[in-house]
């Protein structure tokens, strides 16, 4: 990120919004690291030479995206609401969720993946079970599928803790029938594993959508996940935290000496324990392991457990 004035930083020079600018010192744009390295790390008294820039770009994304990935693991959060078909379609940029939790009464709860199927494809069929074909000889199918009809009306049946099919009762369902909450009484044949009073959700990475259990239709969902960092493909807005810069530079490096004909392998090993190395001294550095963060957990031991 280029210098800026403080008018700038803080306002935008007036011009909306305001916040373009806040917070951007930290990190480096992508067309800054490929013209660094462009000008740096390669060139006639350089091992490497006759690098063209498209190569160098390439490189740098995929180390941006192995960083999202893993060490510096971006979150986005995103609050939508769930349609009638009690579902939820992924971000683009979508790689991986860290939590998945319903809004309601101003409280954020957090939801459990579900082990069972709560979504399936289908095809239609005849009476004789026959499937059914269109003249291009392509599988017909219907819109929804039983499983899927089901869940949407409310009447699938669950592990997991929950509103019953008897006026709402709190309870659940083992081996196919129906257990309740009393005053008195253990509940005998709880799988304390799925036990779990809040809605539950299940994720299909093909279609890219997550499927929620019944009674979710219209509610509040916020979704915290990983991105890969890669701004929907905007390389003008692609950026790295700066304490990675070090570590785009090695792994651009290590990439190109890594797939260059004639190498030395003693070079190639070198460039890759560098790259190892600097990854590790930036994850450190971004550990923030603060002191008041240690003592709060220096205090949780104190903590009685019945």
């Amino acid at each position: 990120m280029a210098y800026i004035t403080d008018y700038l930083y803080y306002e935008n020079n007036g011009a909306s919004p305001n916040d373009e600018n806040w917070g951007s010192y930290q990190y480096v744009s992508l067309e800054d690291i490929v013209s660094n390295f462009m000008l740096m790390y390669q060139g006639n008294n350089e091992i490497l030479n006759n690098i063209e820039r498209y190569q160098v770009i390439f490189h740098a994304k995929r180390g941006i995206q192995e960083l999202n990935y893993d060490a510096m693991k971006v979150i986005k959060i995103l609050q939508l609401t769930v349609d009638s078909q009690i579902r939820f379609v992924l971000p683009q940029d979508y790689v991986n969720y860290v939590r998945i939790s319903l809004f309601e009464n101003n409280t954020l709860f957090p939801l459990v993946e579900n082990i069972q199927t709560m979504w399936s494809g289908a095809y239609l069929q005849d009476n004789q079970a026959n499937i059914l074909f269109d003249i291009a000889g392509n599988v017909l199918k219907p819109e929804n599928s039983k499983v899927d009809l089901a869940r949407i009306a409310g009447g699938m049946q669950t592990l997991y803790l929950g509103p019953g099919p008897y006026n709402n009762t709190m309870g659940y369902c083992c081996d196919g029938d129906w257990y309740f909450q009393y005053g008195i009484g253990a509940q005998f044949g709880l799988n304390t594993e799925t036990a779990n009073v809040n809605p539950t959700f299940t994720i299909n990475r093909e279609t890219g959508v997550i499927y929620f259990s019944s009674g979710m239709s219209g509610k509040s969902v916020v979704l915290e996940y990983v991105s890969d960092g890669m701004e929907n493909g905007d390389d003008s807005k692609i950026s790295v935290n700066k304490m990675f810069e070090e570590f785009i530079y090695a792994y651009i490096r290590f990439s190109l000496l890594n797939s260059k004909f004639g190498v030395q392998e003693y070079i190639v090993s070198r460039a890759r324990k560098d790259k190892s190395s600097l990854l590790r001294n930036a994850k450190i550095r971004l550990s923030n392991i603060h002191p008041s963060r240690l003592l709060m957990n220096l205090r949780g031991q104190d903590k009685w457990i019945k």
